[in-house]
């Protein structure tokens, strides 16, 4: 080879140290750093820088349920402290309102009076009654609500000057809500012995037209506005007015004639009124009067206010049966021992149309009275009620249920369980002799 031949690249020593050279440095670039030679804990940093610095925590669940739960009770707290700041604002105005109220009551005054509006004259003056008759022009006051007064209303009227004072909201005479039977008598059919003719009679006088009235619309006759019961005391007549309210859904109503008669003027027309009202509200209704004789006798030229207040009492009673309005679903059913005494208007057809006689009972009712009575007794084996049963003596069911009553008490008083038939003739004797002489004068020494 010359001198001027040259050599390939890379190929004299030079060239072999250089490629030897760059291999080294990636080497060195691609090699991970030396490990540290440091053991133990890393002491931490000293210094301002490091006391400022704050750790980075990451909440984990149960932190963020401490939150939640912290927002909610400062979600309550805070509608507490509005609660309290509103409270704060409106006490003022409820004691106004209290002091209001308490003027009000004094302009009304205590106690009060009841009385009727008759007639409105103008917006601050009206008529009213009160219960001892005479009739008043007088003031109402502004805080009277308007709309509720109507002619016939029952208001409050000031003690002093009868002003009016206010407005009665229920005008339902108080004697008239206790007539309403609340809880049905323990008493059935079952409970009457002897009166099967008597039942289908009231049956179909007073049930059949509150349950069934199109039968009546179909046959195209009016039903019974009413019946009366009559007969001998003790033949059953309240007891079957007791079997009716237990059988029947409807409202019943039950009073004695004596209730109708008021110490003052007008009052017993108006009980009458509210009676039959109350049964207009709650109808389907029976109205049951027992002892219709105090106020129905045969009218007569009366010498006293009473007894005109009396007839114009059953005045009222003809117009609420027979008057102008008509009264379907309400029945009336009346009880008397003394029928001859009473009015014919009271009796007659369109207002009593079925008229029930109770007589003393025969000889297959007095059996199944005792059968009744004596069901529930105690009996020795001597006991024959057949003894009793074909008697002659005048024995009403009443009087046979109070001879099973004391022939208890005679077994009670001698201390024995069972009733003999001892016990019975000596119950009926004594029931007999109270009944027809009365009591001895020594029995009360």
């Amino acid at each position: 080879m010359g001198n001027g031949q040259s050599l390939p690249p890379g190929g004299g020593p030079s060239g072999k140290r250089g490629d030897q050279a760059s291999k080294g440095e990636k080497k060195k670039r691609f090699d991970a750093a030396p490990g540290s030679t440091r053991f133990g804990r890393r002491r931490k940093r000293r210094g301002p820088a490091a006391l400022q610095r704050l750790p980075a925590v990451t909440p984990a669940v149960k932190c963020k349920l401490r939150v939640l739960r912290l927002e909610r009770l400062k979600d309550c707290l805070l509608l507490e402290e509005e609660y309290i700041s509103n409270a704060l604002l409106s006490k003022p105005q409820v004691e106004r309102v209290e002091e209001d109220r308490a003027k009000v009551e004094t302009l009304r005054g205590s106690p009060l009076g009841v009385g009727t509006l008759e007639e409105i004259i103008d917006d601050n003056h009206a008529i009213v009654s009160s219960a001892m008759g005479p009739e008043y022009y007088v003031n109402m006051c502004s805080f009277v609500d308007r709309e509720q007064l109507e002619p016939g209303c029952s208001v409050l009227l000031h003690n002093k000057v009868l002003s009016v004072v206010g407005v009665l909201a229920d005008d339902t005479d108080p004697s008239v809500s206790v007539m309403k039977v609340e809880k049905a008598p323990p008493e059935t059919y079952a409970d009457v012995g002897g009166l099967d003719q008597q039942i289908q009679e009231i049956k179909e006088a007073v049930e059949l037209p509150l349950t069934h009235p199109e039968l009546y619309e179909d046959i195209g006759i009016q039903p019974p506005k009413g019946v009366i019961l009559y007969g001998e005391p003790g033949t059953g007549k309240t007891l079957l007015a007791k079997a009716v309210a237990n059988s029947t859904s409807a409202t019943f109503l039950r009073l004695t004639g004596s209730e109708l008669i008021q110490k003052h003027l007008g009052d017993g027309p108006k009980l009458v009124r509210e009676l039959f009202r109350l049964a207009d509200e709650n109808a389907p209704s029976i109205v049951f009067i027992d002892e219709i004789d105090a106020i129905g006798t045969k009218r007569y030229d009366a010498t006293s206010s009473g007894e005109r207040e009396i007839q114009r009492t059953m005045l009222e009673l003809l117009n609420q049966l027979d008057g102008f309005e008509a009264r379907h679903d309400v029945k009336v059913i009346l009880a008397t021992n003394k029928i001859e005494t009473l009015d014919p208007a009271l009796l007659r057809p369109g207002r009593v149309d079925r008229k029930i006689e109770f007589p003393l009972p025969d000889e297959k009712t007095r059996r199944r009275i005792f059968a009744i009575h004596t069901g529930r007794m105690s009996l020795a084996p001597d006991v024959n009620t057949e003894e009793f049963v074909m008697t002659k003596d005048p024995l009403s069911g009443a009087d046979i249920k109070a001879i099973c009553t004391e022939a208890g008490m005679m077994a009670l008083r001698e201390r024995r369980m069972k009733v003999t038939q001892e016990d019975f003739r000596k119950a009926k004797e004594s029931v007999l002799y109270k009944k027809q002489q009365g009591a001895p004068d020594s029995l009360y020494l």
